[in-house]
């Protein structure tokens, strides 16, 4: 036997860890406060350019419509901007995908809409999937709901009894 070709190479280093939740909860309030920036200077372009041109999926708080492409995610923030909206997370986690190229951001939020002095609040539940594409974070799906009401609480069973007498 004779070998006719050999290769030898060192063993590549193992790639580092994905982020853990706790690591990318900094970046994806960084990425919120990014987007809330964006929709203080009034601009729909701007806020439209942080979503993905590609694979988009868009179901904003106040339209009936599924968003699927930046020309109508740009026509929404032209009226949704004029609200003078302000985003507070109130409560919120990450779930990571894709080693850390991409994330889910849900949780709770509070938006300040309105003229000064004559501000209302709307709490709303949230999630964003944020995706990392040419070194650039861009959400690729984003969905906002009012929150529901919170259900009235149900009387202990002893009260129910004695008020059915």
């Amino acid at each position: 036997w004779k070998i006719t070709h050999h290769h030898s190479s060192v063993r590549p280093a193992d790639a580092a860890p994905p982020p853990t939740p706790e690591e990318m909860l900094p970046v994806a309030r960084d990425n919120f406060k990014r987007w809330n920036d964006a929709l203080q200077t009034k601009d729909p372009e701007t806020v439209a350019s942080l979503y993905t041109s590609k694979d988009l999926s868009f179901l904003p708080t106040v339209s009936p419509k599924h968003i699927t492409n930046l020309d109508t995610t740009q026509e929404y923030f032209e009226a949704f901007v004029m609200k003078n909206p302000f985003g507070t997370i109130t409560d919120d986690s990450v779930t990571i995908f894709d080693d850390g190229k991409s994330y889910l951001h849900s949780g709770m939020y509070t938006f300040e809409i309105g003229e000064k002095g004559a501000r209302s609040p709307v709490e709303a539940r949230f999630s964003y999937v944020w995706r990392k594409i040419d070194s650039a974070w861009k959400i690729t799906h984003h969905h906002s709901s009012v929150r529901p009401p919170s259900p009235a609480p149900t009387p202990a069973p002893e009260v129910a009894a004695e008020a059915a007498k």
